[in-house]
């Protein structure tokens, strides 16, 4: 297979993410959520291989007619974004007026945050909250916390996106990696394990799915306090 080929591969690859969302919605508009979430889980796992790929087989050079990250940031913001949102407004979780305030809120500042230019920083991590409501929805379904909690976590968040804190990429960011790594694989299986049982998960899920979102979350600002090692 010539390198071109293998570079086209990896787009048509990152492309079933698309694909993947609309399985995601169909059944986030019959209100099975289960399903919803695990189409959104493997959309996550085709984001976290694409990457690697895309950079083994250099697609900016062998595939040069098809934008990666574009393409990338399309799909990343239906699975990210806009499905949990409606998710998180469809299910009853925020009653009346707080789920239009969330659904408002997440959509206008998300596509906001995704054409920032400022979102990577030098060690291929993120500038802000990275938009990762797939994530955060996963645990509110996974928890069902009062509604107030809920409205506090997108407001937190959301502000959260657009302040000057880290926040990891578990393939890309090297620091911490083989740590990082096998943590945010550990939450993609509790995640996959409490929608494949439709949110009636053991208790030692949810607490898994609590630790590893905890860590996920504050171990970018644990490395801004802590220096690295010269």
């Amino acid at each position: 297979m010539s390198p071109s080929l293998k570079a086209y591969s990896v787009h048509l690859f990152t492309a079933t993410g698309a694909v993947f969302a609309m399985l995601a919605l169909l059944d986030a508009a019959k209100g099975d959520w289960a399903m919803m979430f695990l189409w959104l889980v493997v959309a996550f796992i085709v984001d976290g291989i694409d990457g690697p790929l895309a950079r083994r087989y250099n697609v900016k050079q062998n595939a040069k007619t098809i934008d990666g990250v574009l393409l990338d940031l399309i799909i990343d913001y239906l699975t990210y974004v806009f499905i949990p949102a409606f998710a998180l407004f469809q299910s009853g979780l925020l009653p009346g007026w707080t789920g239009w305030i969330a659904i408002i809120v997440i959509t206008f500042t998300s596509v906001l945050y995704f054409a920032d230019s400022r979102m990577k920083t030098a060690d291929n991590s993120f500038q802000g909250f990275p938009a990762c409501w797939n994530m955060a929805a996963v645990v509110i379904f996974a928890t069902q916390p009062d509604f107030w909690l809920i409205l506090a976590i997108v407001a937190f968040l959301a502000i959260a996106m657009f302040t000057p804190l880290k926040f990891i990429h578990p393939v890309r960011t090297e620091r911490w990696r083989s740590l990082s790594l096998p943590i945010a694989l550990l939450w993609t299986g509790l995640a996959g394990w409490a929608a494949w049982l439709n949110f009636d998960q053991p208790q030692i899920v949810t607490l898994g799915l609590i630790v590893t979102s905890i860590y996920l979350i504050a171990v970018g600002l644990a490395q801004q306090i802590i220096p690295m090692k010269r």
